[in-house]
């Protein structure tokens, strides 16, 4: 049985440049509405680190409408996870732009009682951008998916009432940060994990369902569309160092594809969910919940996302979030 959920990143640039009206809101009312029209949720991940130093320094003149387009999104029924990229938190301003602090780029590896401050701190942020005192997101996404080493970060989410994990993608490496989720590869569709997130281990108190992706050779991730996105990044200053890393990236011979609303053409979306439903015949009393992730600076096609939501209901395969399906699978 397959159950399909939406998760789309909801931030700028990661060096703190572009506009919100662009990279943020613009998007993010398009998706709003097609998923309105379609009556179907998603789990919007907000990043509340840099919309918290944004509203303090009122850096961006539309980051109110902002936060009225969380609380509109959250009332509608959506849900909103916990996104964190930690470097915003000792960031400044130069009158110009940002600049973050990238000691703190992994949350994992910060002393425990930051990485303390630094959840309670975003937690409290979301809270005020929903308003409501009550809320507590029970899914939770790391910044660059960086969830390596894994504890204490993840007793401290779990204290936080974090129940659900979902940065993880099977096969991902990143190298300069010593994180590795190749280990995953071997598990299921979600785990439960402890020590080492890419572990399964059944006494665990937390739960990963992974980004969905497949393991294809290098070449598959050369597109004009993806290319295209890329430009974009290029247009927000990013340096030429991270620019030649995420292209050395794709020449490992083998690289994992995520199923990502925004980056994959329709012909690739199409490939990938026939794949997925043509292994759910395999085993239909496997329960597959299939992660999708998008991001809203990455949003150029709108056409794609609804072509993707056609063909579930199509196949008649549902749409959820994370907080409808988290008690039947503990």
């Amino acid at each position: 049985m397959i159950e399909f959920i939406f998760t789309v990143d909801y931030e700028i640039y990661g060096d703190g440049s572009g506009s919100l009206k662009d990279l943020v809101i613009e998007p993010a009312d398009l998706l709003l509405g097609l998923f309105d029209k379609y009556r179907v949720p998603m789990v919007i991940f907000v990043e509340a680190a840099e919309f918290d130093l944004i509203n303090q320094y009122k850096t961006d003149k539309d980051i109110d409408f902002v936060i009225r387009q969380v609380r509109s999104a959250y009332k509608r029924g959506h849900e909103i996870g916990l996104h964190i990229h930690p470097q915003w938190y000792n960031a400044r301003h130069d009158g110009a732009r940002w600049q973050l602090d990238r000691s703190e780029y992994n949350l994992c590896i910060l002393p425990e009682e930051r990485i303390k401050a630094i959840v309670a701190r975003a937690k409290n942020f979301i809270k005020f951008m929903v308003d409501d005192q009550r809320f507590d997101p029970i899914s939770f996404r790391a910044g660059n998916w960086l969830f390596q080493p894994t504890q204490p970060a993840a007793k401290i989410l779990y204290d936080n009432e974090v129940r659900i994990d979902s940065s993880v993608f099977k096969g991902g490496r990143f190298k300069e940060y010593s994180v590795n989720y190749r280990k995953a590869m071997i598990n299921g569709y979600f785990w439960k994990f402890e020590e080492d997130v890419s572990i399964e281990n059944p006494d665990g108190k937390m739960l990963e369902i992974p980004i969905y992706a497949r393991m294809v050779p290098f070449w598959q991730m050369v597109t004009p569309k993806r290319f295209f996105i890329e430009k974009g990044y290029e247009r927000y200053h990013q340096s030429k160092k991270g620019r030649w890393r995420k292209i050395k990236d794709y020449f490992n011979l083998k690289y994992p594809k995520k199923l990502d609303f925004c980056r994959l053409t329709e012909r690739e979306l199409k490939e990938m969910i026939e794949f997925i439903i043509k292994t759910d015949c395999k085993s239909p009393s496997v329960y597959k919940p299939i992660v999708a992730i998008g991001h809203t600076k990455d949003l150029r096609d709108i056409n794609a996302v609804e072509y993707l939501l056609n063909f579930l209901r199509d196949y008649k395969i549902p749409v959820t979030t994370f907080s409808r399906i988290y008690m039947r699978m503990i």
